[in-house]
Parts: C-alpha cells; structure tokens; sequence
C-alpha cells in the first residue's frame, strides 16, 4: 500500500515545518539498528497488511492472530532496497494478503517490531536467497580480469595500482555501530553527556539526508572508483554521492566551506593510498548518534592497503576529532566487482521517520523545538 507522507502527519502540520524536519541536521541526533532492536531472536506468522519497498529501509505490516483469536499488529523491517533485492526481495516479493512467517530480531522495549533475518512465504518461497546473476563472492568473477584497465580517463602516472572500477563495500561488512576503536570509548566529558542526551528516531539518514563522513566510509554499500589523473572520483551509490580526492599536491583552498564530504588530499605511500580529508560538518560517527565536532579542529585519514592479486583492499580511518581524547579508528574492507547496481526507484522515502514520530507521538515535542 502506497502512503502519502501527509498520511503520517498532524493535521495542519505545513510542509515549511516539514521541510524543516527534512532538511537540517542536528547533532543531537539517534537511529541505528541497536537503537530500535536488540540482540534477542523472534519468530512470527501472520498476513502482510501494507506493504512500503522504500529506502532507507522497507517495511511492512503484518496482523497476527493470537491462540486466543486475538490480532496484534507487528512492523516488520528490512534492510535497505538495495541489499534486499542483491538477495532476492524485490518490489513484489512480498505484497498485501500474503501468509509469511518471519523470524528475526526483536524490537527493543518489548515493541512489536521485528528487523527481518528471514521470511518463509505459504507458496514455500524462503527469503534470504543468493540472486542468479550476483554471486555471493563478486571477487572470483573477476579472477580472469586482472590486469584489465579499468580506467575510464587517463590514469594518474605515479599510481603504483589502477584501482579504477566498481568496489563492493558489503565484503567483510559488520554494522557502523559500536564499530570503533579504542573500547571504552574515550569521551570527553562534554560529549559524553551528549551522546547520553541524544533522542530516539531522530537519525538524520532516515530523513534521507547523506551521511557524509565518516558514517559513510562504515557503510555496505557499493562504489565506484575513476581515475581522473589529477584526482580519483569516488562514486558511492549511496545518495548517489561524489567525493573528489585530488592527487595532485594542492592544498586546502582557504575559502573552501566546510561540507558533509569535506576536501580530500591523497598520495601514494608504496602500494598503500592515504587520503586525508578536512573541512567536514558536524554530524555523527556512526548510527547510535556518536556526536562528530567538525570543523578545522577535525580531520580524518583513511589507508587503503590492496590484497596481492589487487582483488580486495582493507580500509583502515583513523578519526582525529575534538569529542574524544584519543584518535578512533574504523576498519573496513571492499572487493572488486564487475557492475553496480544502481536503479532510480531506489531513492530515499522519509515518510518512515515521520511515521515513527507520530507512533511515539513526539511530533508536537519536535515542532516546539523549532
């Protein structure tokens, strides 16, 4: 069932105030998985009474009936379009009046929500399934192709590697949240008491608002690499978003504005790529609403250290900033792949966020705090 946002909304709420909501950015601000659920396994069975294949993540409806002839009403939610459909859901997958069993993680607080692990349909359809033509390890499909010149422009000449191409970011993924070294976390008073003070739903991703860096580094999904020469475009098809990473021994132009991707400098070290990175907004570390200070007293480094048959890369960030009294560090790795999945109805719904709001009947508490 398709929703309109004005659906899930007070009346007389205009869409000023709404445009508010979408477009800032808080720094107070929390949503993650460990937010809305908990390490605890569930299992339901019932008949999908909505059904919402959006980003940042679909969601579904399903009634269940108790022993008792009771009903219940549970959200089921999944990951993001993108991953669901690189395993199999698709758009019709699963649709209103289907029978389905699901298990997976419970919602926090005893809510009935479950974040899906898997799905069994009546007709026998088992969800998660490896996608015919996405095979679960894209790296091997490229054995054949190395030494390929990838590069669409010419290649920088002192890149001791041609690293141009697609970059899955799912390979050896775990969650961007928690994620972060050193343990405890080193807070500074002031920012500890921040993050203590950060208020549920309140993500800014689920607003469909890009994360920027460093939450975007943490995230699974895939990118592109271009060698320009003068620089490396990155593409991540997350909010179809570009950053530029300028090789060429400039500096940092002095009226460049502080950004959510900010200005990226690289050079080689060896066969290692080091990139750092300054001029970056305030926002989060990561999903449970880390607060990130920005700004010119903030900056990153990232390493990208390639795998021998240059099929695979371990990404390693190193976070400078003036919340935590220690460096924090961030690692990932990403392999090589051989297309990007990219499709338009893949952009960003927020109704979800505003939806949230109402159930929690927060809305009139955030218009007050603006």
């Amino acid at each position: 069932m398709n929703r309109r946002l004005s659906d899930f909304v007070l009346p007389g709420l205009s869409l000023v105030v709404l445009a508010l909501f979408v477009f800032s950015r808080p720094v107070l601000a929390h949503h993650s998985f460990a937010a809305e659920f908990e390490d605890k396994n569930g299992e339901i069975n019932g008949v999908v009474t909505e059904a919402r294949y959006t980003n940042p993540h679909p969601r579904y409806r399903v009634q269940v009936t108790n022993a008792d002839g009771s009903t219940e009403e549970w959200e089921l939610q999944g990951q993001s379009v993108t991953n669901m459909r690189a395993t199999g859901w698709d758009r019709d997958f699963v649709k209103i009046g289907d029978q389905v069993r699901v298990w997976g993680s419970l919602g926090r607080d005893e809510s009935k929500r479950l974040f899906i692990r898997g799905l069994e349909k009546s007709t026998g359809e088992v969800y998660p399934v490896v996608s015919k033509d996405r095979p679960a390890n894209r790296a091997q499909t490229v054995n054949a192709t190395v030494g390929k010149n990838y590069a669409y422009a010419k290649l920088n000449p002192d890149a001791p590697i041609d690293i141009s191409g697609p970059w899955r970011n799912s390979y050896k993924f775990h969650v961007t949240v928690d994620d972060l070294e050193p343990k405890p976390t080193p807070f500074t008073p002031a920012a500890k008491a921040r993050y203590e003070a950060t208020v549920h739903h309140d993500d800014y991703s689920l607003r469909c608002v890009a994360p920027g860096l460093p939450r975007i580094f943490g995230a699974p999904y895939d990118m592109e690499i271009v060698d320009a020469g003068s620089h490396y475009l990155f593409v991540y098809i997350e909010h179809n978003t570009p950053r530029w990473i300028y090789m060429d021994g400039r500096s940092v132009p002095e009226n460049f504005p502080d950004t959510s991707m900010g200005f990226s400098l690289g050079h080689w070290e060896g066969e290692e790529l080091v990139i750092e990175t300054t001029r970056l907004l305030p926002g989060w570390l990561d999903g449970s609403g880390m607060p990130f200070e920005g700004g010119e007293d903030t900056h990153i480094v990232e390493r990208y250290t390639f795998a021998e048959d240059r099929l695979s890369m371990e990404r390693v960030m190193t976070i400078h900033d003036a919340n935590y009294t220690q460096p924090l560090v961030r690692r990932r790795a990403s392999a090589r792949d051989d297309y990007l999945v990219i499709a338009e109805h893949d952009s960003c719904d927020p109704s979800s966020y505003y939806r949230d709001l109402l159930e929690a009947g927060e809305i009139e508490q955030r218009l007050e705090a603006y």
